[in-house]
């Protein structure tokens, strides 16, 4: 069993002394931190405790260090809130009690230190002095122990204490995609560039491809460590070192993410829930500036409060969007830190409730509070299904590729897949190929649909339909191909629509034409009939039809329109247009002239005589046949297919 403990408390309270007692590991690697004597920057160690292996992070206890211990507090299991006995509570003291509880660090324990510097009496003072700093919290029944690293008195207790507090917690859910917050870059002479940081989720094998993010690059890796060991996999909850190729160390700084390949990706606006400290001096505001520590990243940011007054007053909880300056890579229900731009001192934290958020607007909070309120029900409940349809529903109509829907939510693959399962079986959400929509924009798409198909209908009442490609435009041009596809193929099952080639019509649409319309059609007709295969140019056929009245020729091209959907009018080019079965009787003739020829040859002079024509129809029909592959040229010649 693995875990991390974090240490927390002030300046001088023996914090690195005590974790030296307890693993014979001085954390304080810094030449600066040997020579102040000060811890300035997150330190490690190990320690075995039976069949639990703890990796111990060593944090700074200056109020000027904080941002570092900020870093070293990500992915800790448990914390050792150390309080010297000759000094007690102090400003710093408070300040990571509350960032732990912030953070929702559930388990931990208080170490008194320096116990060899004080009696009982004052002793006892301190551990009323911690109870009150500590009551109604995670740590109000934890374990209270008093040591001396000086002396060793209380270190095998210490021992002890952690090691069944160790036993006692829980196995990381581990649902999400494996991502390690880099807490140090460096690199090692004879293998090149290094990552250290604490596994949060999943696992990394050697030989793993991997992105550095947000620098999105490519990673593989070369080797692994945890705990001074070389090791082929790490897990969630190892404290982790690894080698990787393809990068130099320099471009990777503390705050860059190293995660699965194609899974996550970075964001610079996130809504989340947040709670004001309620000692803080004043209100959070609007378009106030400040500093975001998530993970191992510290991000200057402006808040946006999303409720009507527009602050959070000091020990609420509201939403907040936060606006960052920079790009961080964070996942839903993941915790963070707030603190002031200036002075630097916490003052809320939170939790992310949807990691890619557009712009809020305004006169849309009251909308925006009520799908928060449904995010954070779904996120207590641990129902994945209605968080995956809370965040396509924020799509709306784009929807969203299983990629998108993965770096949204964080859920490793089979997590992921079981969500879109359950909520296509309940029809919550509908699957275009590789996209998710959910129900309610879908269906407004097809309402849109069927609208957009009825304003043609009765703009042109007489058209075949509306084009294929022009529908997509009017409706699905900003959209993915497979949703304007689903689209028209949940209309037809539902019989609403009719696809018929290019163009789509409402199924009820019927082309009935007055008594006035009938006649000009067979007008028509009867042109084209008559003509057989000496027909005139189309402007003279709509003339000729409408008696020469220029006000009917559009209306006369309509119907004749009709007559060519309908197949009884054939298109042979832009000038000639031939009744269809004229064509198929043209067409059965020269059959009949290949099947007593030997050669099944003919030439334009042999296909007039056949057809009794001149060559100005000649060579448009032969070119026509050829389209249709009932010719082949051969020369000048044709060959009867």
């Amino acid at each position: 069993m693995d875990i991390i403990i974090g240490t927390a408390g002030h300046i001088d309270h023996g914090k690195t002394a005590l974790v030296k007692a307890l693993t014979g590991v001085d954390a304080d690697r810094l030449p600066e931190e040997k020579e102040r004597g000060i811890t300035i920057d997150i330190g490690f160690a190990e320690l075995m405790l039976g069949a639990v292996r703890v990796g111990f992070v060593d944090v700074p206890g200056h109020e000027r260090f904080v941002k570092n211990m900020l870093a070293g507090a990500s992915g800790i299991d448990l914390v050792a809130l150390v309080i010297a006995a000759d000094a007690g509570v102090m400003p710093q003291t408070r300040e990571h009690f509350e960032i732990c509880r912030l953070l929702e660090i559930k388990s931990g324990l208080i170490v008194l230190t320096k116990i060899d510097l004080v009696d009982e009496e004052l002793l006892e003072l301190v551990r009323l002095e911690v109870a009150e700093l500590v009551e109604n919290s995670f740590l109000e029944s934890a374990p209270v122990i008093a040591a001396s690293a000086k002396t060793g008195a209380g270190v095998a207790e210490l021992k002890e204490t952690l090691r069944n507090l160790a036993l006692k917690i829980p196995a990381r859910k581990n649902e999400t995609v494996s991502f390690l917050p880099i807490d140090r870059s460096f690199s090692v002479k004879g293998f090149g560039a290094v990552v250290t940081g604490t596994l949060v989720s999943g696992e990394i094998n050697e030989a793993d491809e991997l992105d550095i993010l947000p620098l999105g690059r490519r990673v593989r890796v070369r080797g692994l460590q945890t705990h001074g060991k070389s090791v082929e996999t790490v897990r969630a909850g190892q404290r982790t070192a690894v080698n990787l190729a393809g990068i130099e160390h320099s471009e990777m700084t503390r705050g860059m993410i190293l995660a699965e390949k194609d899974a996550l990706r970075p964001t610079q606006i996130f809504d989340a829930e947040i709670e004001v400290l309620k000692d803080a001096k004043k209100s959070l505001k609007s378009r106030q500036r400040v500093r975001v520590h998530i993970g191992t990243i510290e991000a200057l940011a402006r808040v946006q409060v999303l409720n009507e007054s527009n602050e959070i007053a000091p020990g609420e909880k509201d939403f907040v969007q936060l606006r960052l300056e920079t790009f961080v890579v964070t996942i839903p229900h993941e915790r963070f830190i707030i603190r002031s731009y200036s002075p630097q001192m916490t003052i809320a934290g939170g939790r992310v409730l949807d990691n890619s958020a557009n712009k809020h607007r305004r006169k849309d909070v009251e909308n925006i509070r009520k799908r928060l309120k449904n995010h954070v029900e779904a996120d207590e409940q641990n129902d994945r299904a209605k968080q995956l349809k809370l965040f396509l529903e924020t799509s709306e109509e784009r929807g969203a590729a299983r990629r998108d829907l993965q770096a949204r939510t964080g859920w490793r693959g089979e997590i992921l897949e079981k969500a879109i399962v359950e909520n296509v079986e309940k029809k919550s959400i509908v699957e275009a190929e590789s996209f998710y929509v959910a129900r309610t924009p879908f269906e407004n798409l097809k309402t849109k649909t069927l609208v957009q198909i009825e304003n043609h209908h009765r703009r042109e009442p007489l058209a075949r339909g509306i084009l294929r490609e022009t529908l997509r435009e009017k409706i699905f041009a900003e959209l993915a191909a497979e949703i304007f596809k689903t689209t028209l193929i949940h209309l037809e099952r539902e019989n609403k629509i009719v696809a018929e080639k290019d163009y789509i019509r409402l199924a009820a649409h019927n082309l009935e034409l007055s008594a006035a319309e009938e006649m000009l059609r067979e007008k028509l007709r009867a042109i084209y009939r008559t003509a057989k295969l000496e027909v005139p140019k189309l402007d003279d056929a709509l003339s000729n039809a409408t008696g020469g009245a220029k006000s009917d020729a559009a209306h006369a091209r309509k119907i004749f329109q009709l007559l060519l959907n309908s197949g009884e009018i054939v298109k042979i080019s832009e000038e000639f247009y031939f009744a269809a079965t004229e064509i198929e009787n043209l067409t059965v003739k020269i059959r009949e002239f290949a099947s007593g020829s030997a050669d099944r040859l003919i030439d334009v002079a042999r296909f007039k005589d056949i057809a009794g024509i001149s060559r100005k129809y000649a060579i448009p029909l032969l070119e026509f046949f050829d389209r249709e592959k009932i010719t082949r040229r051969a020369g000048d010649k044709r060959l009867i297919l």
